[in-house]
């Protein structure tokens, strides 16, 4: 709890996103302090995540907002739509791309990332879009309602935000065109048995995958719109009526350019989320620590640690210098119908240790598997993939933490599964093919209530 309900600052934040909203929160749960958040984007927080789902009519924008627009007033927590243009350090001042100042005692960096763009010819195109921003959502109900307006979407990138936008053109049954310059789907992150399980999946679901290929150009027609674009290594021409950029984004941080604040690829802070600039800080995927904390990397665009950051950095702010520690790495996401949860870390072939060995599992009928990591030497579990299967977070975290063996996790893993009930459970099978390639003769345990609950 922070203690400085007696000292008033005027705390300005800029970016309404998880993070800076988490931050905001926590400052008013803490203290008295005067809060403004500053958006150019939209005036109330939504969740990004849930951008797909408005497109795809689960549910409708207001849906993705998780307080009601009451709930800042009533907190004292001031709402700000503007465009920062630049900031003067030394007076503590915010100049507006309006011409409006706003002054500041402390400052909290929180202006999240933007698609890459890499100076394709055309990619400021009508018809170009990201799918990051509301404004991108917008744009695709505009250009891409139907499959009559969009003839064909062609996608360039092939991470998270690709495939997940893939998805939301092919639930209108528009056809799509899905550009990754990688030889297999995410290569640079998943195993090889992973990727080509994605690949197989995304082609399963009718969608143009062109693997080892780049875009060269975008193409207008007579009205400055999206008419096609160019493969660069083959010179196909693909018609279309709608580009996505989705490879990959880089923190939102030009606006910063001459104001003192040091600049890598984010805004560079320390453990503590503080710039080189007393009173100013930097949070979320803008952040770039000076030293990775473990095998992290220096930036991570990922909501939980986001949200992590916006907490530890109101403790700072109110008084309780807290460090930044995010913990054991873990993250999920959805490869169309398919579940993808990480713990610990697996890495790609390409970026595998010496010490680490893979034993990886794949259902013969249904798109399920995992990879487990573990130290050759010492047998100590370093983590896991799965695909298809729902794991426990609290469980790989404890195991983790413990450093229990590889043996350990297989002997228990029906404790760490969370798919619902009556689904076909997996772990005998999994147990007994590593029993044959390891000659071990681990017996996996059942399902326990008592262990999961256990704090022990």
């Amino acid at each position: 709890m922070c203690n400085n309900k007696s000292t008033m600052n005027h705390i300005v934040i800029i970016g309404n996103g998880i993070s800076g909203v988490t931050a905001a929160r926590h400052i008013r749960k803490n203290s008295d302090n005067k809060i403004i958040i500053i958006s150019a984007e939209t005036k109330y927080f939504f969740s990004r995540t849930a951008l797909m789902y408005v497109y795809m009519g689960h549910m409708k924008f207001e849906h993705t907002q998780p307080y009601e627009n009451w709930f800042w007033k009533k907190n004292s927590i001031d709402l700000k739509e503007g465009f920062v243009k630049n900031i003067n350090t030394k007076e503590k001042v915010l100049n507006f791309s309006s011409g409006e100042n706003l002054t500041y005692n402390k400052l909290i960096i929180a202006t999240g990332s933007k698609p890459n763009k890499f100076g394709w010819p055309g990619q400021d195109l009508i018809g170009v879009m990201g799918m990051y921003h509301k404004q991108d959502l917008e744009k695709l109900e505009k250009y891409a309602p139907d499959k009559k307006k969009c003839r064909r979407a062609v996608i360039v990138g092939g991470g998270l935000i690709g495939i997940e936008l893939a998805e939301m053109l092919r639930s209108r049954n528009i056809p799509v065109t899905f550009l990754v310059r990688e030889t297999s789907f995410w290569n640079g992150v998943l195993p090889a048995q992973e990727s080509t399980m994605i690949n197989e999946h995304i082609i399963q679901h009718q969608i143009d995958l062109r693997l080892n290929t780049n875009l060269k150009e975008i193409k207008a027609d007579e009205n400055g719109h999206v008419k096609s674009i160019i493969i660069e290594e083959t010179g196909e021409e693909i018609l279309c009526d709608v580009v996505g950029l989705t490879a990959g984004v880089t923190p939102n941080i030009d606006f910063l350019k001459g104001s003192g604040i040091e600049l890598g690829r984010g805004i560079k802070v320390n453990r503590f989320l503080e710039t080189n600039i007393e009173n100013i800080y930097a949070i979320g995927d803008c952040a770039e620590q000076h030293k990775a904390i473990g095998q992290r990397r220096n930036i991570e665009a990922v909501w939980y640690t986001g949200r992590m950051m916006g907490e530890t950095v109101a403790q700072t702010i109110c008084n309780n210098k807290t460090a930044y520690k995010p913990g054991h790495w873990f993250n999920s996401a959805k490869f169309l119908d398919i579940e993808y949860q990480t713990y610990g870390w697996v890495f790609s072939e390409s970026r595998k240790k010496e010490n680490e060995i893979y034993f990886q599992w794949k259902h013969p009928e249904h798109s399920k598997c995992i990879t487990i990591s573990f130290d050759k030497n010492t047998k100590t579990f370093l983590g896991i993939n799965t695909f298809g299967i729902r794991m426990r977070h609290e469980i790989f975290d404890k195991w983790l933490t413990e450093n229990k063996s590889v043996e350990h996790v297989l002997e228990y893993l029906a404790d760490a599964n969370f798919d619902p009930e009556f689904y076909k459970l997996n772990e005998p099978e999994i147990v007994n093919k590593f029993n044959l390639e390891n000659n071990t003769n681990i017996k996996p345990k059942k399902k326990s209530w008592k262990r999961i609950f256990s704090k022990v």
